[in-house]
């Protein structure tokens, strides 16, 4: 029986990767689930034992992904030790990172998703805000702590912050920035340069006395 289950999964997530790929080479308006399920290697009516339409294939992809960024954001607010520009660092870092190794699904994410302001992205607005959220608290925190200037809203920053990185994952999409390590690397500076220098105090007071 747990041979069985763990066949189960392991369709269930070859199907999803093969989505994954299609959804990046085709588009997800122009794909048909019989491209998926020939990409997946399975019998087209097998891959609705798994999912009811190609829109769930998409929706579980991209709270898969965006899931797993949320809770890193939380893990990486939760250590103390760490600046909030410390923080945006590490999270830009992973991000880049996450594109770095798995470019597909990014893409998918972005285009399909995050990008659609009608379809997807308007259906997922929570799993979206959900991330803004925990972006403004660090941004909040910092003003707190006399790191940041608080003349914008930790809302409207947390948007800017993840918009310039989104910006710079759709420049490696399209073709706009080179995919190089030193790019990638760069890339991450600018983005931290660009929304922490922003938002830097002129005249940093440190952590507000207790």
């Amino acid at each position: 029986m747990a041979t069985a289950r763990t066949t189960a999964a392991e369709r269930r997530r070859q199907i999803l990767d093969a989505a994954v790929r299609v959804f990046a080479r085709q588009g997800f308006h122009t794909c048909r689930v019989s491209d998926i399920a020939d990409e997946a290697g399975v019998a087209y009516g097998l891959l609705y034992h798994y999912f009811r339409s190609k829109e769930e294939v998409l929706d579980t992809l991209f709270l898969e992904r965006w899931d797993v960024m949320v809770e890193v954001i939380q893990q990486v607010d939760r250590r103390t030790e760490l600046t909030a520009r410390e923080k945006l660092t590490a999270i830009t870092s992973f991000i880049v990172d996450s594109y770095r190794h798995d470019p597909d699904l990014l893409k998918v994410v972005i285009v399909e998703v995050t990008r659609a302001a009608h379809t997807f992205g308007r259906t997922h607005l929570d799993a979206i805000n959900r991330a803004y959220a925990c972006l403004g608290a660090i941004i909040e925190q910092g003003m707190k702590d006399g790191e940041f200037r608080d003349s914008v809203s930790p809302q409207f920053a947390a948007m800017a912050f993840y918009g310039a990185i989104e910006q710079a994952l759709t420049g490696w999409i399209f073709d706009m920035l080179p995919r190089s390590e030193e790019s990638f690397e760069q890339i991450k500076l600018f983005i931290v340069d660009t929304i922490c220098g922003g938002l830097d105090n002129p005249t940093p007071q440190g952590p507000a006395a207790s």
